[in-house]
């Protein structure tokens, strides 16, 4: 199961199941990947990719507002990565364009594989919201991802054959490495009780 967390801060928009220790989510046996993005335009603005079991990721209640169940349109893995080299890319298309720009970003893709063989491709929408488009990349030169100018592999010549079909501004994220863990220091002694 792959999911997408849209929230302005680096920990808003987390639900925490009751009896549940944030410190512990990173050490989830249940996640198996987990990427956390930033954005480029808005620098308080964050996206959580993970990979998971079903029962990670199965509330019954519903998602929470930025919360995504992501579903693979076209995905190409060449190689282990390495995570400082991968972009994230969000498009929501116009009401009614949702396919179009999804056939558009899956030609794309394909395209891609065969002429730059990247280290890794990703193209997903969400369930919950259909318009929203994810493409995630993985390059060798991560520099030209993130300046998000016109390179070899890139999606500039893309966009204008999008920009009529999408509702907003297509939305860059760079990798963004999750913060170290702090040690925590008491006031009340280890001999105490």
């Amino acid at each position: 199961m792959r999911a997408l967390r849209l929230s302005q801060s680096p920990l808003a928009g987390r639900r925490i199941p009751v009896g549940h220790d944030p410190a512990e989510e990173l050490l989830d046996p249940r996640v198996h990947a987990r990427s956390r993005f930033q954005s480029m335009a808005e620098p308080n603005r964050y996206a959580l990719y993970t990979v998971h079991d079903t029962e990670a990721w199965a509330p019954s209640d519903g998602r929470a507002p930025g919360e995504h169940t992501l579903v693979v349109v076209r995905e190409f893995r060449r190689v282990p990565l390495h995570a400082s080299a991968l972009g994230l890319l969000l498009l929501t298309a116009r009401a009614g364009s949702a396919a179009a720009v999804v056939a558009a970003l899956a030609h794309f893709v394909e395209r891609a594989v065969s002429i730059y063989q990247p280290a890794y491709l990703l193209l997903a929408h969400s369930r919950e919201t259909p318009r929203l488009s994810v493409l995630m990349l993985g390059v060798h030169e991560c520099m030209a991802l993130q300046s998000a100018g016109a390179t070899a592999f890139s999606v500039d010549t893309l966009l204008p054959e999008l920009a009529p079909i999408l509702a907003t501004a297509p939305e860059w994220f760079a990798y963004c490495a999750e913060p170290e863990a702090q040690p925590v220091t008491t006031l009340v002694s280890p001999y105490a009780v």
